[in-house]
């Protein structure tokens, strides 16, 4: 076991293994965590106590400094005094020094080593250390040995809680996160998805200070051409599920910057949504889930150690955490040219967006920080029939400035680069939710093939008289009447009615980001 000296953080423990391998790791999570043990495919299955996702309302930037004045404020980004972070840093070194043995991760985050940051986790729990192992780009042992002091701490003490009655403090959950020390204290939650996501708002602090676009995206390059394209959307928009294409190298699914030299994924691996997996719907990410990975809080058989991934009794927020060479067609190292296209996935219980529509770059701007999707009945707890939502950049919980700064961003290496922009509507057509049919998915696929072959880039258009954008009237493979939604309703006055509803929601959301944007984007959305 390799052992390291953690005094600089007022760590006294003499057990501290670090970057060992996932084998040791796997060993140490059955032998000292409850509900530990591999199931049938060789991955750990671990659980994360009573947090079994994010908890955004508990999450703090320390105010101060020069972060001060260029952190975007607000719901999303709530200010934690400086004081009140050291009392939580040492809550969390007092617990972290009655554990034993712990674990430390180095690591990197970003593929481009001119831009990559070096990452340190110290942890309590093997599961978390393995977690992070899978997360950040695993430095080789060369690269270990003159690894030198980390660019940004995490603490994580989350089997500890935060004291309630400290100033600041809501709940018995913090993550705080401070820009000047370069640290990060976790107490109140054991859901590792907390020390990645802290990662990614990291690098959406960092990146854009250097001029690179920090992006929460999919991405693929072309297997001869090399040619990369990049996909947005939010949670079951079918970004994972149209990544995952044999006929492309995989990027990465989730995390990505835009440089000077083109596009890099953040992280060195993947962790997908595990709920209803089967080896028909997701054969890369079903296999991929083996020794080496974690499974995050899914249903055993006590007999056959069988994964049920329709039990969600725990929570629908089952997950999976592996190394991204564990995806067959994956690109190592993850980086890859400019993108060619730029796609935004919607998934639209209205009905009304068109299957496909090429958008120009004001408009590329506010859909990009518009983030729209819509969720329907049975997704959350009181959704009742379809409900706009929106999130900038489709990843607000994670942006830090303000969103315009990452939609200036992407419009300035769009122009650069000639990147084409496309939104493909993965919801509903022929009406609302309840009413039409979900887009069937070979045809979305028809669809984003026929982006990456560059056969839409000078076919057909008709501009849409409500949002104002360019619908392709003409894909390979997709029938021409889907193309045009207002053709497939009953009601041609419906869907009027509907679509008119829409570019509302869209208005009114967007009015929170106006002072930020110019004219031209102001006016680029819905008539």
């Amino acid at each position: 076991m390799k052992t390291m000296d953690l005094s600089e953080y007022g760590l006294q423990v003499a057990d501290v293994r670090r970057n060992i391998h996932p084998a040791h790791l796997i060993e140490d999570a059955i032998r000292f965590e409850s509900g530990s043990r591999l199931c049938d495919s060789g991955a750990l299955v671990a659980y994360s106590g009573s947090k079994t996702g994010r908890s955004p309302r508990d999450k703090r930037i320390v105010r101060h400094g020069e972060s001060e004045k260029e952190v975007w404020w607000g719901s999303v980004n709530l200010a934690l005094d400086p004081q009140t972070f050291m009392v939580n840093r040492e809550r969390a070194i007092d617990y972290l020094n009655t554990r034993t043995p712990l674990y430390v991760v180095d690591g990197f985050a970003g593929w481009d080593p001119k831009s990559r940051l070096k990452i340190r986790v110290v942890c309590s729990r093997p599961y978390h250390a393995l977690f992070m192992h899978i997360m950040l780009i695993r430095p080789t042992p060369q690269e270990l040995e003159s690894y030198g002091k980390p660019d940004f701490v995490i603490f994580n003490a989350g089997s500890f809680p935060a004291n309630r009655h400290t100033s600041g403090m809501t709940s018995k959950t913090s993550i705080g996160m401070n820009l000047e020390t370069n640290e990060v204290v976790i107490l109140g939650t054991e859901y590792a998805g907390e020390m990645k996501k802290a990662v990614f708002t990291l690098m959406n602090y960092l990146l854009p200070k250097r001029g690179i676009l920090s992006m929460h995206c999919s991405a693929t390059t072309d297997r001869e051409r090399g040619q990369s394209s990049i996909m947005f959307g939010l949670s079951g928009t079918g970004k994972t599920t149209l990544s995952a294409d044999p006929k492309r190298l995989l990027i990465g699914d989730d995390e990505h910057g835009w440089s000077e030299d083109g596009i890099f994924n953040i992280e060195g691996g993947c962790y997908a949504k595990a709920v209803n997996l089967t080896v028909e719907a997701e054969p890369d990410i079903f296999h991929a889930l083996r020794f080496g990975s974690v499974l995050e809080n899914v249903v055993v058989d006590e007999n056959d150690r069988h994964v049920d991934f329709s039990d969600t009794h725990i929570t629908e927020n089952t997950r999976g955490a592996y190394p991204i060479e564990f995806i067959a067609n994956s690109k190592i190292p993850c980086v890859a040219g400019h993108p060619t296209d730029v796609i935004f996935l919607a998934c639209d219980a209205f009905g009304v967006l068109p299957p496909v529509s090429k958008l120009t770059p004001a408009q590329a701007m506010y859909h990009f920080i518009s983030g729209y999707t819509a969720k329907i009945p049975g997704t959350e707890d009181g959704v009742m029939e379809p409900q706009a939502a929106f999130s900038p950049c489709y990843g607000g919980p994670f942006l830090v400035w303000h969103p315009g700064k990452y939609a200036e961003l992407l419009a300035e290496k769009l122009s650069k680069h000639r990147t084409n922009v496309w939104l493909v509507n993965t919801g509903w057509t022929g009406g609302p939710y309840g009413i039409g049919s979900r887009m069937r998915l070979k045809l979305t696929r028809a669809i984003v093939d026929a982006i990456h072959a560059g056969e839409l880039r000078s076919g057909p258009t008709k501009r849409d008289p409500i949002f104002g954008f360019e619908v392709v009237t003409a894909c390979p493979g997709v029938p021409p009447e889907v193309l045009l939604p207002r053709q497939t309703w009953q009601s041609g006055a419906e869907y009027d009615a509907t679509a008119t509803k829409l570019a509302e929601l869209f208005k009114k959301n967007f009015k929170a980001y106006e002072a930020g944007v110019s004219d031209e984007v102001r006016q680029a959305g819905p008539a």
